[in-house]
């Protein structure tokens, strides 16, 4: 039987710093209007120089061993629909001979990843992984 190199509840809190951070968009308001209440939102929803939340999760993924970073993008990929869960030893062997570069530079390029991610693991879960 399959088993995740990760804890599953560590994915459902990495999907949701995926979330926010692809929600956001670069700043590209420069005078946000005299409107106090408004300016907050945008301000929000727009990533700053400051904002640390795309480093984070880059230094949380390249702080994994390689089995986890392989088991991240093989569960991607099942997510994506590119894998099945039965295949889970090939797809991390696959993920591992495919690795080009930075695994979180591949998924922060990825605008759908944390519902891929998601999806991923729910089908994992279904197959009945440990």
């Amino acid at each position: 039987m399959a088993a995740l190199p990760f804890n599953s509840t560590e994915i459902e809190k990495l999907v949701l710093r995926f979330n926010a951070v692809m929600a956001k968009e670069g700043t590209d308001i420069s005078d946000l209007g005299g409107n106090a209440s408004d300016d907050e939102v945008a301000a929000n929803l727009q990533e700053t120089a400051g904002d640390l939340s795309r480093d984070e999760i880059r230094q949380e993924i390249e702080s994994m061993n390689n089995e986890q970073q392989d088991g991240l993008v093989a569960l991607f990929w099942i997510g994506r629909g590119d894998a099945e869960p039965e295949a889970w030893e090939q797809t991390k062997v696959l993920a591992r001979q495919q690795h080009a570069g930075s695994v979180s530079r591949y998924f922060l390029g990825q605008p759908e990843v944390g519902e891929f991610l998601a999806e991923g693991l729910e089908r994992m879960l279904e197959y009945g992984v440990d």
